[in-house]
């Protein structure tokens, strides 16, 4: 992956994991927890989060293939989960296909479910993320490609512990001024992606468009 391809992976990623946009969801569903549950749920997510997507970067197109799915289709079809979600968060409205309802979530007690459902499935690593990866793992399949892959999830995750860790003190810091303007502007840079992903997905697939 060049340059202008490895900026674009992190752009995409970190729309698509916005940590910052998690973390809202994240103290409304811990409001009654201490700071030590806060943080031990922090370390829980990150580490489900760390396993279903290296499970994914590793696995993922076979798991694809193995269904008769090309990556060009799977890339047109990623590419508009991702313009779902970046059109919900341009519009400031939850976003269904990439978090559990506030019913589900209400009824969660227990700190090991929460942490995986919904905190890590569906909310951080729900169908936009997995496309994601599965898309870009399709770009290349030489080591140093999944490598760089890995890595830059790898960084996105590490941001996502260190917010969620420090989920108390960050809340009591970022205004809903700044949550809402982070999240239009991840939005639009998301938006703009999906329609790549479409465009090329549409181009592989059906090759006379291109002419």
């Amino acid at each position: 992956m060049d340059h202008t391809e490895i900026v674009k992976a992190l752009g995409t990623f970190l729309a698509i994991m916005n940590p910052f946009l998690s973390l809202p969801v994240f103290l409304a569903m811990t409001s009654g927890f201490s700071v030590a549950q806060q943080r031990a749920l922090a370390v829980k997510v990150t580490l489900f989060s760390a396993v279903m997507c290296l499970v994914i970067l590793l696995a993922g197109q076979k798991i694809i293939g193995f269904f008769g799915i090309t990556i060009d289709q799977f890339r047109v079809a990623g590419g508009i989960v991702l313009a779902q979600i970046s059109w919900s968060m341009l519009n400031g409205s939850s976003i269904p296909s990439h978090q559990g309802s506030h019913q589900e979530q209400a009824q969660l007690q227990n700190l090991s479910g929460l942490a995986f459902y919904p905190l890590t499935f569906p909310m951080l690593i729900g169908p936009g993320t997995i496309a994601t990866i599965i898309i870009y793992t399709g770009h290349g399949s030489s080591l140093t490609d999944m490598a760089e892959i890995g890595g830059i999830i790898a960084g996105i995750l590490l941001i996502l512990f260190v917010t969620l860790f420090f989920a108390s003190e960050i809340g009591k810091v970022m205004s809903e001024t700044m949550r809402t303007i982070t999240t239009r502007l991840m939005g639009m840079i998301l938006l703009a992606i999906s329609v790549g992903m479409v465009i090329a997905g549409i181009k592989a697939v059906l090759p006379g468009l291109s002419r």
